[in-house]
Order: structure tokens, then sequence, then C-alpha cells
């Protein structure tokens, strides 16, 4: 996960006798030092919280938001928390049956009226964080599986079990993007897809056909006839990229 850095602010006195004149001049560089100063306390306290969760997303934030997208941001978001605060503690433990959990966060975030990236951003390729898509009230498949990524981390589901992925849905004839959660390593995985109201085994989703998938960790390239081969970072991915600076952008909120 890739966090701000901000470098240390260095003050330092050198051995020479100040000039006249040069106090004035350094006492008047004080107020640009505290505000370097409070601009890092900021960035070290939004690192302590995590990219994408929901309990991230400040008051502040909040209020960003609804002068973007109107009033009703507001509910929807504290929805999404007060989902992720009242998740029972019993129903978040992974021994590789979490059907119940997945279609809970599913079906959550299925809610949301489906819009493609052109109408809802005037652009051809966006994909959202899970507040914009929540306050916005509107995603496509790939801001519906980033928004299940994040909140299934958030409720501590393991990192190497979540992968968002990159499928040619037959059915479409498109390209499409769902999460996929392993209940164990090399498992067939539970596919969560804005298409469909209950999680199944990608076993019986032959509509889908896997060309890519990546979580913070890895990217692998699926190649037809043969296992899935690591192709190194997800950072390659530059909408990944682009959203992880969006998501740190909304930490300093």
């Amino acid at each position: 996960m890739s966090l701000c850095h901000v470098p240390p602010v260095v003050l330092s006195a050198g051995p020479h006798r100040i000039r006249a004149g040069a106090y004035s001049r350094r006492r008047s560089r004080w107020p640009k030092y505290f505000a370097l100063l409070a601009i890092g306390a900021s960035v070290v306290l939004a690192a302590t919280r995590e990219l994408g969760f929901s309990r991230s997303v400040t008051p502040r934030l909040v209020e960003h938001l609804a002068a973007r997208f109107g009033a009703g941001s507001r509910t929807r978001i504290g929805d999404w928390q007060e989902f992720v605060r009242a998740f029972p503690a019993e129903r978040r433990q992974f021994s590789g049956n979490e059907i119940e959990l997945l279609n809970s966060v599913n079906t959550f975030f299925n809610r949301l009226p489906f819009v493609t990236d052109l109408a809802h951003w005037g652009v051809e390729d966006y994909w959202a964080t899970p507040a914009e898509a929540l306050a916005s009230n509107g995603a496509d498949c790939e801001d519906f599986s980033i928004a299940k990524y994040f909140t299934l981390k958030e409720l501590g589901v393991p990192i190497e079990r979540l992968r968002i992925t990159y499928v040619k849905a037959v059915r479409l004839n498109q390209a499409h993007m769902v999460l996929a959660y392993y209940p164990a390593r090399n498992a067939v995985p539970l596919i969560l897809d804005n298409l469909e109201g209950t999680v199944k085994p990608a076993s019986e989703r032959p509509d889908l056909i896997p060309v890519y998938s990546f979580n913070d960790e890895d990217l692998l390239i699926v190649r037809e006839g043969r296992s899935a081969a690591s192709a190194g970072s997800p950072s390659q991915i530059r909408l990944w990229r682009y959203l992880l600076d969006k998501l740190e952008t909304e930490l300093l909120y």
C-alpha cells in the first residue's frame, strides 16, 4: 500500500553570526515552518487510517462529497459506515465458509444504480473510490468490485483471499469486472458480481472468462490453458494507481 510522505522539516542555524536585518527575515519564515509542521502532522494522522475504509471517512470528507453530489451523500455513506460497524464479530471468522458475509457485502453495494462512466463521470473509464460511488449514487462494474474489496478488507478478510478480476462476460460479449474470494489457496473462488444477487462459485459462472486479477500485493495474468502467471506489481495498472492517489487525498480531509 502506498502512503503519503512529507519530508521532515529541518530547522538549522549555522555557526556564522547573523547579519543585521537577517533576524527579521528569518523570523518571518516561522509561520511557513509552522504551516509545514501542521501539514506534516495531518499527513501522519491520515497515515494511521486505512485507504478505502468506511471508518476513514471523516465528517469533513462527507461534507465535501455532499457539496459535490447532494445531501443524500450523507445518508448513503452513513449507511455504509453503520453496515460495517454493526457487522457481528462472530460473523467475521474466516474458516473458509464466509458465504453469509460475502452475500451481505454483495447485496449492500448492488443496491447502487448501475451507471456507465461516460454518463456518470463524462469519461470512458473512471475508477471511483467507495466513498465517491456511494456519494454520487452510481457505479459501474469496476466501482462495485472496488467497493466490495475495500469493505471486505475492513471486515478483516485477508488480502490474499481477495482478487479484483477482469473478465470477459460471454453473455454480454464485453469486458467486465468482478471480485473473487478464495476460501483457500488454489480453491475455486466465489464471485461477487453486480450482475448477480447471489454469490456463486466460479465453477457455476461459465459465462465469465478471467483475463487478469490483482489485489494490493500482486498482479496475475491468466493464459488460456495455463495457470495464472505473476506479472509483478498492481501499480502497473494506471487506473489503480490513480485510485490509490484519490484515496490518499481523501485521508487528508
